[in-house]
């Protein structure tokens, strides 16, 4: 008796991906160059196949181990992600929360008054563009949704938000968890 081993996929990795009709995608083996009206994006997969058709490209795994399932959803995920990049872009704000805090941006520099003795400068990659809106908010956009995300972490750690009184940077509409200060005057006076 032969037994068949049946191909089970990843949820994520079964939906296809739609490509707009202005985003040109060129597989080459497992290299994928993606290119739309807002730059160009290419990648390196590992573990997967990819079938094009019209508007539509289904990713395929190339192995039925758990290792293999995982890479299908994860090269889904990345191919639509560099899909939506070129063809409408992401973005990630930051608001600088402190009395006195504030931002300055020269080219791609960013100068920070957050607190310490001196300005903290931080240049930002040029597939990263930032904005700032009064002095204390800052708009972050890029076409690739990795590195944006990694350049917006890295400028949020140079003054995390603080659980006493929420100074320091943090996302737009992040909820940061307020401690209790200290109780004053409640424990009487010393002897």
């Amino acid at each position: 008796m032969a037994t068949e081993q049946k191909i089970i996929l990843s949820r994520v990795g079964k939906a296809p991906v739609i490509v707009p009709e202005k985003v040109a995608v060129t597989i080459e083996g497992d290299h994928v160059k993606v290119k739309g009206p807002l730059g160009a994006l290419e990648r390196t997969f590992v573990g997967v196949t990819f079938e094009q058709g019209s508007g539509v490209i289904v990713v395929h795994p190339v192995d039925n181990t758990r290792k293999g399932k995982a890479l299908h959803g994860l090269g889904r995920n990345l191919l639509r992600n560099m899909v939506e990049g070129v063809s409408a872009g992401y973005k990630r704000e930051l608001d600088v929360i402190g009395v006195g805090f504030r931002t300055e941006l020269a080219g791609q520099t960013l100068r920070l008054s957050i607190g310490y003795s001196h300005p903290v400068l931080f240049t930002f990659p040029p597939q990263v563009q930032c904005v700032v809106e009064k002095l204390t908010h800052l708009i972050l956009t890029s076409v690739d949704k990795e590195m944006l995300g990694q350049v917006a972490a890295n400028v949020r750690g140079l003054r995390p938000p603080e659980p006493y009184k929420g100074k320091g940077i943090r996302y737009t509409g992040e909820v940061v968890r307020q401690k209790a200060g200290k109780a004053g005057g409640k424990g009487g006076k010393k002897k």
